[in-house]
């Protein structure tokens, strides 16, 4: 791994020791947890901006699975889903398997509905042969989830605890409860934005409330770290809360609730066959069935492991947000990866970017070749388009997202 030639390349923040508690009580759930038990970035904004073709070639960041796949329905010539935790990638295996094993009521019940009766049969019978050694080993210990009393497999994993925790919170409280129900039946825009600034906030952002999402233990059960948590406090005079009061009030104030199938999975555990990931509506999952989904390959790596070891070019990369906590407490390595993917992505090549900050200061700070030259001279970058697709993704978590292309 080469070191940065100055020092003072990157001038990380000086961490506290509560900060290094944070970041061992995420390293320790991180290492040990499925995180994402569905994505959370809106692979809508992802295809408008790719414009995929035939003739490209993916990688992604995997998560849960479900983008990889979206994305395969547009019929790139591979997409390649790369995931340090090996329990995202087992979480994609049993998704390709079933869609090459089961029927699609089959596999509805089991990644929409999150909750099958019959599925320890179904595992043991269709899917768990056509695993990975780590990947069945994990199913074996967790095929309970999708038959789980609890409901559904979207309440368990990391993500899936918070969402089970902030679903009780609505439940025990019936009338705040019957208005977010409502929320998501709303037939048209006004109608939501009545429910909620008439009903919904003034019940919601309670100081518990607040003081609930400021937690650097509700982020990390997220997938959030703490160096994220500082760039979004950075940004917004009200902190985490705020942040995620702003974001929720755009969602379900500006955007339409009927195909909101990323908060709507939380509230209610599953999704509906109108509203859910592309994946699971029946016509995509043929496609998929069909010979699609054999276009999806899963990469238990880091993003520079895989680099090294897939030589071809690629023309289409998704990074998400990981060079965010990369760029504190990894400087040296988030060089070394951008190194790797200038040198397999083609000339022209697109790469998205997502960030808890609007304007990233890695881009700034990372410096390549022999000039040093700063990462945002390297790229060209389409604000416009970002800036347009930015203001309709359906989930509006991030406060960066960023369309680059390589210099030709």
């Amino acid at each position: 791994m080469n070191a940065p030639a100055d020092p003072r390349e990157f001038a990380a923040p000086s961490l506290t020791l509560r900060d290094h508690i944070d970041q061992k009580v995420f390293n320790a759930l991180y290492a040990r947890s499925l995180v994402y038990n569905t994505c959370w970035e809106d692979p809508a904004v992802d295809r408008r901006a790719l414009a995929l073709s035939a003739h490209d070639t993916v990688m992604v960041i995997a998560s849960a699975g479900c983008n990889a796949l979206d994305y395969a329905l547009e019929g790139p010539a591979a997409i390649h889903a790369v995931d340090a935790n090996p329990r995202q990638i087992a979480l994609l295996e049993l998704k390709i398997a079933g869609i090459r094993h089961l029927d699609y009521d089959d596999f509805f019940a089991v990644f929409g509905d999150g909750y099958h009766a019959r599925f320890h049969d179904l595992y043991r019978k269709h899917l768990r042969s056509g695993l990975s050694d780590f990947a069945r080993h994990w199913w074996d210990r967790h095929v309970h989830w999708f038959t789980s009393p609890l409901g559904s497999f979207y309440y368990h994993g990391l993500a899936g605890w918070v969402a089970r925790g902030f679903r009780a919170y609505f439940r025990l409280r019936p009338k705040l409860w019957g208005h977010v129900c409502d929320l998501f039946a709303a037939p048209d825009l006004d109608t939501q934005r009545h429910i909620h600034d008439r009903h919904i906030a003034p019940m919601l952002w309670t100081p518990a409330m607040k003081w609930a999402l400021s937690r650097q233990l509700t982020l990390s059960l997220l997938g959030v770290p703490h160096p994220q948590r500082r760039l979004v406090q950075a940004q917004h005079a009200d902190g985490v809360a705020g942040f995620i009061r702003a974001a929720i009030e755009y969602v379900f104030r500006e955007l339409p609730v009927a195909d909101n199938y990323f908060w709507r999975v939380y509230v209610h555990g599953r999704y509906t066959r109108e509203c859910c990931p592309e994946y699971l509506k029946a016509h995509h999952f043929a496609s998929l069935k069909a010979g699609l989904v054999e276009r999806v390959h899963a990469h238990t790596a880091t993003v520079t492991e895989f680099l090294h070891r897939h030589p071809a070019p690629l023309s289409r990369l998704v990074l998400l947000d990981h060079m965010d906590w990369m760029s504190v407490y990894h400087p040296a390595a988030l060089r070394e990866e951008w190194e790797a993917i200038l040198a397999r992505a083609m000339p022209g090549a697109r790469i998205l970017l997502r960030s808890a900050h609007a304007d990233p200061g890695f881009l700034d700070h990372v410096r390549l070749g022999p000039e040093r030259t700063r990462l945002r001279d390297v790229l060209r970058f389409d604000d416009a388009l970002a800036r347009d697709l930015h203001v309709r993704d359906r989930v509006h978590t991030y406060a960066g997202f960023k369309i680059a292309d390589v210099a030709v």
